[in-house]
C-alpha cells in the first residue's frame, strides 16, 4: 500500500486512540476513592476561607497519583470559583521562574514574558490576584523530586507557604506527588514550620483492579470485538510482571497498530507477540525524553564509551569526566553533578573502585540495553 494510501485509510480498530495516550483522563476512575477522598478534605477548609492542608502523595509509578490529583481538582474548581489549583510537572519545570510562569498561565490564561520582567514582578501579580478575587491557590508538584534534587523546592515553597506573611488574605496549599518511595527531602527550617504534610499513600493495583482497567480502556478506545477476552488476561499477566500500568496500555495501542498494518479486523496472539517481542519500558523512555542537553550528552557519552569497553576494562567516572568536560567545558562540580542526576534516575550505576585518591575512584554501569531503544524515536547515538 502507498504511503499516501495509509495515511488516508479510513477503516480503523480505534474509534478513540486518545484512550491509551499517558495522559488520558478516563470518565470512570476506579479504585482510588479513599485517596481522592483524603485530597478533597485537605482542599476543603478553602471553600470557607480558611487554610488548606499540604498532603504528600506517594505511590509507585503508574498507580495513578497524577490522574487522582487532576480529578480532584477538575471536581474542586467545578464546585467552587474561590480556589485555583495549579498542577506543575516538575520534569518539565524546574526553575523558581518556570514554576510561577506556570502559576501566572493559570490564572491570567498566558505566560509571562520570558525576559525583562523580574520575578518579583510576577510573584506579586499572581498574589495580588489571588487577594483581588478572593481566591485560594492549591499547587501540586508531580515528580517532585526534580526540583529536591536541584535544590530549588525551598524557595518555590517558601515563596508560596508563606506568601501569607505579605498577603494575609493569601490561603494557599502544596501537594508534593513523588514516585521515589524511598526518596527522603530537606526542608530548611523556615519551611519546615509551615510545610507539615498529611501523607496520602498509593498502593500498587491488584491484578483484578488492572485488568478491570484494561477492559475499560479496550471498552473507550477499540470497536467491540477487536481484541478477545484472553488477550487481555495476557497483557494483564505482562503488566503485573512489569509493576506499571502505563506498559499494558501502551501495549493494547500497538497491538491495534500491528493488526491494522495487517489489514486485520481484530487483534491476534500473533499480534499480541510481536507487540510484546517490541516493546520497551515506557518509563525509560519518558525519562531519556526528559534529559537536559549536558545529561543526554553525559549518557551518549557512557554508552559509547562502554561499547568500546576491552575485555576485563571498566568504565570509571574519570575517564568519563575528561571526556565530558572536553566536550561540554564544563566544571568537575557541573560534572559530578549531572552524573548524580543519571543515577537519580536510574539509568547508571556507580560503586567505588578502591583505587583512585582516597579511594574514591567510582566504576559506572548502565542499568539498560541501548539496542532496546533502536525501535523507538529515541536517539542515543
Amino acid at each position: 500500500m502507498a504511503i499516501e494510501d495509509i495515511l488516508m485509510f479510513d477503516e480503523t480498530l480505534f474509534q478513540n486512540i486518545n484512550a491509551f495516550n499517558p495522559d488520558y483522563m478516563p470518565e470512570n476512575y476506579n479504585f482510588r476513592d479513599n485517596q481522592m477522598e483524603a485530597m478533597a478534605y485537605a482542599i476543603r477548609p478553602t471553600l470557607k476561607g480558611g487554610m488548606p492542608s499540604n498532603a504528600v502523595i506517594l505511590g509507585p509509578c503508574a498507580t495513578g497519583k497524577t490522574t487522582a490529583v487532576k480529578k480532584v481538582f477538575e471536581l474542586v474548581e467545578r464546585t467552587s470559583d474561590k480556589v485555583a489549583c495549579c498542577y506543575i510537572n516538575c520534569q518539565l519545570n524546574t526553575t523558581r521562574f518556570g514554576i510561577f510562569s506556570q502559576i501566572h498561565e493559570k490564572l491570567f490564561g498566558h505566560k509571562p514574558p520570558e525576559t525583562g520582567v523580574p520575578f518579583a514582578t510576577i510573584y506579586q501579580k499572581v498574589m495580588k490576584y489571588l487577594v483581588d478575587n478572593k481566591k485560594a491557590l492549591i499547587v501540586a508538584f508531580d515528580d517532585a523530586n526534580f526540583i529536591f534534587q536541584n535544590k530549588k523546592a525551598n524557595k518555590v515553597f517558601y515563596d508560596i507557604l508563606r506568601a501569607y506573611e505579605e498577603y494575609p488574605t493569601v490561603h494557599t496549599g502544596i501537594f508534593v506527588i513523588l514516585s521515589e518511595l524511598e526518596f527522603r527531602f530537606a526542608l530548611d527550617k523556615n519551611v519546615k514550620t509551615v510545610f507539615i504534610p498529611q501523607d496520602i499513600t498509593f498502593q500498587p493495583y491488584s491484578r483484578s483492579e488492572v485488568l478491570s482497567i484494561l477492559k475499560d480502556r479496550v471498552k473507550v478506545g477499540f470497536f467491540p470485538n477487536v481484541i478477545s477476552e484472553d488477550l487481555i488476561e495476557q497483557i494483564t499477566d505482562y503488566t503485573i510482571d512489569s509493576g506499571d500500568l502505563r506498559v499494558g496500555i501502551d501495549i493494547l495501542r500497538v497491538c491495534g497498530n500491528i493488526a491494522e498494518s495487517d489489514a486485520s479486523r481484530e487483534i491476534t496472539q500473533e499480534h499480541l507477540d510481536k507487540a510484546l517481542s517490541q516493546h520497551v519500558s515506557f518509563n525509560l523512555i519518558e525519562t531519556i525524553k526528559s534529559l537536559t542537553d549536558n545529561e543526554l550528552t553525559l549518557l551518549k557519552l557512557i554508552i559509547k564509551e562502554e561499547k568500546y569497553l576491552k575485555k576485563d576494562d571498566i568504565l570509571t567516572a574519570t575517564i568519563v569526566s575528561t571526556n565530558f568536560r572536553k566536550q561540554t567545558k564544563v566544571s568537575y562540580a557541573t560534572f559530578n553533578r549531572t552524573l548524580e542526576k543519571l543515577e537519580f534516575l536510574r539509568l547508571i550505576d556507580t560503586k567505588l573502585t578502591g583505587k583512585g585518591i582516597r579511594g574514591n575512584s567510582r566504576q559506572i554501569f548502565l542499568r539498560f540495553d541501548p539496542d532496546d531503544l533502536k525501535s523507538t524515536d529515541v536517539n542515543l547515538s
